[in-house]
């Protein structure tokens, strides 16, 4: 996870992301009780804006300055969004603290020591909601579905649940916004999940 790599692209394309908040997160978070919330991998800070203004006390993080810059830059005196700069793995975050961890399109990369997966299912408090989004592989060239490959994908962290966690929610759904310019993504991969204790 290389942040210059980030930053370049928010410069470049960052202008091509949507500053609506996730179709997939307001379905499925609307109807939770609102708590403490982590956002990784935030971007511009949309869903974390958004978990905000419904009562939720945000901790959002991203590889990028240069994203959360802008994320910062347009959220609201006041808001309960805390920013923060790095990646699961380079973030001291509380264990089993956040009633709400959501990952839109994270690319997670596969890991020997799944270091990575631990930390983000870690953060989930007990009667907390891992909810994890990503694109259909279906959708992608050869090529990129390769790369996507090599990340962590629904079917591997629910290979990687413990008894204590219910899947609540997998299913492929279509988008219900337009696919980022330049893709053909019409589908995505939902998953949300429980941890009981």
């Amino acid at each position: 996870m290389d942040a210059s790599r980030w930053d370049q692209m928010y410069r470049t394309h960052g202008d091509l992301i949507s500053e609506h908040p996730n179709a997939t997160l307001i379905t499925e978070a609307r109807d939770l009780r609102p708590g403490h919330a982590l956002d990784v991998g935030c971007g511009h800070g949309a869903d974390a804006r958004w978990m905000a203004q419904h009562g939720w006390d945000v901790t959002a993080i991203d590889l990028s300055g240069v994203a959360l810059g802008r994320a910062a830059a347009r959220t609201e005196s006041g808001a309960r969004v805390t920013w923060r700069q790095g990646d699961l793995l380079s973030i001291d975050l509380p264990h089993q603290a956040f009633d709400l961890v959501s990952a839109h399109y994270l690319p997670l990369p596969r890991r020997e020591d799944h270091a990575s997966l631990r930390r983000l299912l870690d953060a989930v408090a007990i009667g907390g909601t891992l909810l994890v989004v990503n694109h259909d592989l279906a959708d992608l060239s050869p090529e990129t579905r390769r790369a996507a490959e090599d990340h962590y994908l629904a079917l591997d962290i629910i290979a990687f649940l413990r008894p204590e966690w219910t899947v609540e929610v997998h299913e492929r759904r279509p988008r219900t916004s337009p696919a980022p310019a330049g893709t053909k993504h019409t589908h995505d991969i939902v998953l949300r999940v429980r941890r009981s204790r």
